[in-house]
Parts: structure tokens; sequence; C-alpha cells
């Protein structure tokens, strides 16, 4: 317990750190003439793949019991929802027209959460949250790079089905050998659901929506191959 608890205000320190150290390369960005709202985007998704994907990675390494990620979670959604609605916002990450961030985190441990418990295993329940951080970090990074702007330009989802299917066959693989399929199928869900947004409904909520029905239909069924 006292490790757990160890390394979860580890890992808290560490998301804050990345946090906040993105505001040096937003001010590069700015200063060499980048639009603010670009610098933003890039920024976001920097947080996407160093916060949320390399914590999603640490979940099966340093957790053995659901509740010390989801807390953690549960957190630092917290914090971020309390800086939009005291409108200190966070400049360099987030904006006043969305909480996109909000999202991100409430999604990451609700959905590692609902599979940590009802599968058992971490690793199964952190695929979904790779697709959210990885696969559309690099999604953003791509559009923001070559469309300038954010868009969802399909060229995004090339590059998300590139690094989200071989994300999906090892973790999922790790998680359940027989399962590894699944896991390729959820990425391609995942890669086909991000260019969609309905009202409130972002690319962040029906990522690891589909990909955890996905999931949990694969455990029902048992393996393909």
């Amino acid at each position: 317990m006292v490790n757990q608890l160890t390394a979860a205000v580890g890992m808290g320190i560490y998301v804050m750190a990345v946090l906040y150290a993105t505001k040096i390369p937003y001010t590069m960005m700015v200063e060499r003439g980048m639009e603010h709202i670009r610098a933003v985007y890039y920024n976001r998704k920097i947080v996407h793949m160093l916060a949320g994907g390399v914590g999603s990675l640490s979940v099966p390494f340093l957790f053995t019991d659901v509740w010390y990620p989801m807390v953690s979670g549960i957190l630092l959604t917290a914090l971020l929802f309390a800086s939009h609605r005291a409108g200190i916002v966070m400049h360099w990450f987030q904006t006043e027209q969305n909480q996109n961030d909000v999202k991100f985190g409430l999604m990451w441990w609700m959905s590692i959460s609902l599979i940590w418990w009802l599968v058992g295993d971490p690793w199964l329940a952190i695929v979904p949250s790779l697709f959210m951080a990885f696969g559309d970090g690099v999604t953003g990074v791509v559009r923001n790079a070559v469309v300038r702007k954010r868009s969802k330009s399909p060229i995004g989802n090339v590059f998300m089905f590139l690094v989200s299917a071989p994300l999906g066959w090892f973790a999922a693989g790790a998680g359940d050998p027989s399962l590894p399929v699944w896991g390729l199928i959820a990425a391609t869900v995942a890669t086909f659901v991000e260019r969609y947004e309905y009202g409130p409904i972002d690319d962040n909520i029906l990522i690891t929506v589909c990909a955890t029905a996905v999931l949990l239909l694969g455990v029902q069924l048992g393996p393909i191959l």
C-alpha cells in the first residue's frame, strides 16, 4: 500500500511537472511567430502523450489496486475543471472555448477503472487510454503540421492507426494472450470514430467508449484466431 501510494504521488508530481513544463515549448513557438491557438494545440497533444500516455503505461507496472490510478485521475480531472470554473485557464494548453482537457482526464480514469473492475487486468484497462493519449496525440500533431489548424483531416487518422494498432495488439496481448486481435479491432474502431464530434461528445469520449466496448465484447466472445 505504501509503495502504491508513493507511486501515485510520484506520478502526480510528474504529471503536474509536464503541465507546467509545456510553458517552455509554448513560449518558443509563439516567439517564433506561431499563432497562439496552434501553439496551444501542439501543447495539448504533448500533454496527451507525456502525461496521459506515460501515465497510462505506468499503471500496470506501478499499481496492483485500481483505486490508486482512479483517485489520481479524479483529482487531476477536478483540478482541470476547477481551473476552467475559476477562470484561471492555463493558457499554454487550455482554451476558454472548450473543456476537452477535462474530458480527457475524465475518460482516462473512467475507462481504466471500468475495464479493470470488470476484467481484473490492468493491461487491458489501459488500452483505450493509450489510443486517446498516443494515437490521438500523434493525430493532432500531424494535422497541425500539415493542415496548420485544428481539423479532422484523414491524414491524421492514418498516423493514428499506425500508432494505435501496435499499441492495441501488444497491450491487449499482455493482458490476455488470446486477445491481441481484439486490441487491433479496438484500434481500428477508435481510429474511425476519432474524426467525429457531437456537441459536447468529443473525440476523447468516442475513442475511449468505443474502444472499451470492443474490448469488453472481445473478453466475452473470446479469441478470433
